[in-house]
């Protein structure tokens, strides 16, 4: 579709979008499955926005013409309330952009924004700190930022990945202490606390099972929308249950800050604006391992 470009009104800023992150919710989006959460249709999707500012808007303090910066995700912000990134230019609120320091590239900056958010939160979420002996089920786009934030905290990590492709990047790149297909092979491990970053079938069951008495496990990952549990698990273990979703500036910041220190890294493939469409595509058929960035020059 051919849309005007935005004009910044009172408290906005237009941004030169420079990279916008493809996202497995973009899938639930155009299936229908996640519809509701949009704030009006037709929209422009692209909720993983990161580029340059290019116009001020009346009253905007804190940010100025050129500079760098990204927009956090949230379900009111651009890709879902308003129109998003997968175009030329985005138009938001000042409250709703943060600074990307000078030694973040594009393709790291904008997945920083949701899986780099999404997954450092669920971590705090699930109270992780330097000890803690944490199960991470899912080691793709999300996961494997978990792994390296987690790492950073000091955590003892178990993961569970049923690809095994990823298996060598999973062991060799991150050092991890375990790595399985399934979590149920830690289950003598006591965990402290697991984050299921897929929500596929029985992995929220699995997380119950095995994480270790008054343990917690933190789900992300959507996807099914319901799964049998074990509420007698729940009760006899007296287990936390905590959802988590998406996560604050600050907790961006602190990710951008990561990445610009050189600690933690998205596994990305870049691709043009041209081939978004096709991108989603391959997220809904599972062909993604990492994160797909569109990069414009």
């Amino acid at each position: 579709m051919d849309v005007p470009d935005p004009v910044a009104g009172p408290n906005e800023v237009v941004i030169d979008v420079k990279a916008a992150g493809i996202c497995h919710t973009d899938v639930g989006y155009l299936d229908g499955t996640l519809t509701g959460i949009l704030g009006f249709t037709p929209i422009t999707l692209g909720h993983e926005i990161a580029g340059v500012v290019a116009q001020l808007g009346d009253a905007v303090t804190g940010l100025s013409l050129g500079q760098r910066v990204a927009i956090p995700a949230t379900i009111q912000g651009p890709g879902t309330g308003t129109d998003g990134g997968f175009a030329d230019k985005v138009k938001a609120f000042d409250y709703q952009v943060i600074p990307v320091p000078d030694g973040v590239a594009w393709e790291q900056a904008a997945p920083a924004t949701d899986a780099g958010m999404t997954s450092y939160h669920a971590l705090k979420v699930g109270g992780v700190q330097s000890g803690t002996k944490l199960g991470i089920i899912g080691a793709g786009g999300l996961g494997s930022l978990a792994i390296q934030f987690a790492k950073a905290l000091g955590a003892k990590i178990y993961v569970a990945e049923v690809n095994r492709a990823a298996w060598e990047r999973i062991s060799g790149g991150f050092g991890v202490d375990g790595l399985a297909e399934n979590i149920r092979d830690f289950a003598d491990e006591d965990l402290d606390v697991i984050v299921d970053y897929a929500g596929f079938d029985t992995t929220t069951d699995d997380a119950i099972e095995t994480v270790g008495f008054r343990g917690a496990v933190v789900q992300v990952g959507m996807g099914t929308e319901r799964t049998n549990i074990s509420t007698t698990t729940m009760i006899l273990k007296q287990l936390r249950y905590l959802g988590s979703n998406g996560g604050t500036n600050e907790d961006c910041a602190e990710v951008l800050n990561l990445i610009a220190q050189g600690t933690v890294s998205s596994h990305v493939e870049t691709i043009g604006f041209d081939e978004i469409y096709d991108s989603i595509r391959r997220f809904e058929r599972g062909e993604v391992n990492g994160r797909l960035v569109a990069i414009r020059s």
